[in-house]
């Protein structure tokens, strides 16, 4: 496994192996803000099998919209993504930056800005020191998004997580927040994903189906105009 030697600044891997990236901070003592949980693959970029070559990076249509609306209304935007393709050796970190680095350049030439990013690489079928299963952030687990409410001033029961999983929205649930949106794209469209997604849905935790990544804009009310 060839080692992450130079993060960008504000980045770090953590002891538990996981990528922590504070890319915009809060000034010191503001207020709490809500926060839009964005998971990566299927949702930001396009679905691509282990992605990890910039060449096959394309960003999802109507994604730099909604996150820019997120900014515009004072709402931070986290990025939390399982990289298992780490963890089982079929890319190594030096790729993820490369990736990950011209997501955020091509977000930012769209006027959308992304305030953190985590990643997690643990995963069944991974070398050590990255084959725990249950990993605290490797979602369904909550980790990454508990990590983000360290970090920042959130407020958790007014956030929302947007995903192409339904474990995606179980992290979300599990974190406390208000709710998730599930996507019919990338791994959306696979068998029982979609009726695991809404079956969710609760007095304490909002779940709901869009076609894409813009449909929150109509559904999620810290984002609608």
């Amino acid at each position: 496994m060839k080692p992450c030697s130079a993060p960008p600044p504000g980045a770090e891997i953590a002891p538990e192996g996981t990528w922590c990236q504070i890319i915009r901070h809060q000034p010191q003592g503001a207020t709490a803000q809500p926060a839009l949980f964005l998971d990566r693959d299927g949702v930001v970029v396009e679905e691509v099998h282990y992605l990890h070559r910039v060449e096959d990076t394309r960003i999802v249509r109507g994604a730099a919209d909604v996150i820019r609306q997120a900014n515009e209304r004072g709402i931070l935007v986290v990025i939390v993504t399982n990289q298992a393709g780490i963890g089982r050796g079929i890319y190594n970190w030096a790729d993820f930056i490369a990736v990950q680095d011209h997501i955020l350049d091509e977000l930012s030439a769209a006027g959308a800005k992304v305030d953190a990013v985590f990643a997690c690489p643990h995963h069944t079928q991974a070398g050590a020191p990255y084959n725990d299963p249950d990993a605290p952030d490797r979602k369904p687990n909550p980790g990454m998004l508990l990590r983000a409410a360290d970090a920042f001033e959130i407020k958790m029961d007014q956030s929302w997580i947007i995903g192409d999983r339904a474990n995606d929205l179980v992290a979300g649930l599990r974190a406390g927040i208000k709710g998730g949106i599930h996507v019919f794209m990338g791994h959306g469209v696979e068998a029982d994903e979609r009726e695991r997604a809404l079956a969710l849905n609760s007095e304490n935790f909002a779940a709901h189906g869009a076609k894409t990544i813009a449909g929150a804009l109509k559904i999620i009310p810290i984002l609608k105009s």
